[in-house]
């Protein structure tokens, strides 16, 4: 039994790596700004919306590495077997997003990069040093690098931010000047509003499933073996736990720090989260605000460099479907003789990949890489753009990408479930019965979120 299981702790050691840089990318905006600005302006009532959202998100969210892992394809290529209209769907949503998110998640790194530094943040300057430094990390170590970066990242950022948080609780409470906001505030039409905006990103967009997906195809590139079903979902569980315990650890910092203090609160991100700083130093002393610092600047150098490879890959995954490369079909996915002596999936036609699939070639390879090094300069060069010429329409861009994001949610939820549950998919590896439950009770809170969002 010791042996079983040391062999069970090395198989997940083996598959960990993309449910942490999933982590990662959750972990930005949505967890440094909206989670501590919930708690400081509605307390740990807020905590309830966490929950909700991370439960109802997470059957969809998991279908993207079990998909992979099941079938030796990403989720890009299972919307390909559904044809063009689904191939389409996800295709607008990631022009129509991919350089307005890494715009703003690159101001929010830039602008606390700057302020941390001592100097007056030039938005323009300091998010081209961001960008930069990600191509050439992800340039020059690839995906290699990315991994191993992101279990630093996440370890550092963990620890630096529960200690904060519990400095937070032990330490001197802040003078309460007005009485808190009750749980009746959240009903109230600004209160909605800021609901709807904590939810629709928390952890993440439905559509990070296929950038996990990817990452756990490209995961056995890197170990170059077979990752077992059960440990990648280990590996998925582990990052998405983590997601939301930094999720909560935030929200206990804006409660214990903010709330009832009647700061006025700044508008916009890089604002606020220097303000959070600023008021753990003069609270907590020096060292406090130090500790907050790093991890706030952690949090969002992790997001940067985790969108930045992602939107890479996804703009290497459609060069190379509309270039008509033969390794299109199943992206970065294992060859059909891998897939056929796996003891995960039995060796039928049904799920192999597809037809006008073949076995890596060189050239294949050297293609992707090559279209993926296009993309990590394509989305940061416009998101650059965006933040040099358009700063001043970044709040309305972000508005636009946020809507497209959440009106697309039920639509690519019910296509995850529908991808995990068809023929293509492996028996014993379709959801069961509970996980069909959720998956169905999710959907209704996807659409019934996207109702009072245009409602509201």
């Amino acid at each position: 039994m010791p042996t079983s299981s040391a062999s069970r702790f090395r198989a997940i050691l083996n598959a960990l790596g993309p449910g942490l840089i999933m982590a990662g990318a959750a972990i930005g905006v949505s967890h440094l700004v909206q989670s501590t600005r919930a708690g400081a302006e509605y307390g740990y009532i807020a905590a309830v919306l966490i929950l909700a959202a991370c439960l109802f998100k997470y059957p969809f969210l998991e279908y993207g590495p079990r998909y992979a892992a099941a079938t030796g394809e990403s989720l890009l290529d299972g919307y390909r077997r559904l044809g063009l209209w689904a191939t389409g769907v996800f295709g607008l949503i990631t022009v129509g997003t991919m350089f307005i998110v890494l715009a703003s998640v690159t101001a929010v790194t830039a602008g606390l990069m700057g302020w941390l530094v001592g100097t007056t943040p030039n938005l323009a300057l300091w998010s081209g040093v961001v960008l930069g430094l990600c191509i050439l990390i992800l340039m020059w170590g690839r995906y290699q690098f990315l991994d191993r970066a992101m279990k630093f990242i996440m370890a550092l950022l963990a620890v630096s931010t529960l200690v904060a948080a519990v400095a937070a609780l032990v330490g001197p409470a802040p003078e309460m000047v007005e009485t808190p906001a009750g749980p009746s505030a959240l009903l109230t039409t600004s209160g909605i509003a800021f609901s709807l905006a904590l939810m629709g990103w928390m952890p993440v967009p439905i559509d990070m499933a296929a950038w996990h997906s990817l990452w756990t195809l490209e995961r056995e590139r890197d170990t170059g073996t077979r990752l077992a079903l059960r440990d990648v979902q280990a590996d998925f569980a582990i990052g998405y736990a983590l997601s939301l315990f930094m999720a909560l650890a935030f929200l206990v910092l804006g409660t214990a720090i903010m709330y009832g203090t009647g700061t006025e609160f700044g508008s916009e991100p890089v604002p606020f989260a220097t303000q959070v700083v600023d008021l753990y130093t003069t609270t907590l002393g020096a060292w406090a605000g130090t500790l907050v610092g790093i991890a706030a600047l952690t949090t969002m150098l992790s997001t940067t460099l985790a969108v930045t490879d992602a939107y890479g890959r996804l703009v290497a995954w459609f060069t190379a479907y509309l270039q008509g490369t033969p390794l299109a079909a199943r992206s970065l996915a294992r060859a059909p003789e891998a897939v056929a002596a796996s003891p995960e999936i039995a060796p039928s036609p049904k799920h192999a990949p597809a037809p006008e699939s073949a076995p890596e070639s060189t050239g294949d390879v050297e293609a992707l890489q090559r279209y993926y090094r296009l993309g990590l300069f394509i989305t940061p060069i416009g998101a650059w753009a965006i933040l040099a010429l358009l700063v001043n329409s970044l709040t309305a861009l972000v508005d636009v990408a946020t809507t497209l994001a959440f009106l697309a949610g039920p639509v690519l939820g019910a296509m995850n479930y529908y991808l995990v549950c068809s023929d293509h998919m492996p028996e014993h590896a379709r959801p069961s019965t509970g996980m069909r439950g959720l998956s169905w009770a999710g959907l209704v809170f996807l659409v019934a979120f996207c109702v009072a969002y245009v409602v509201v």
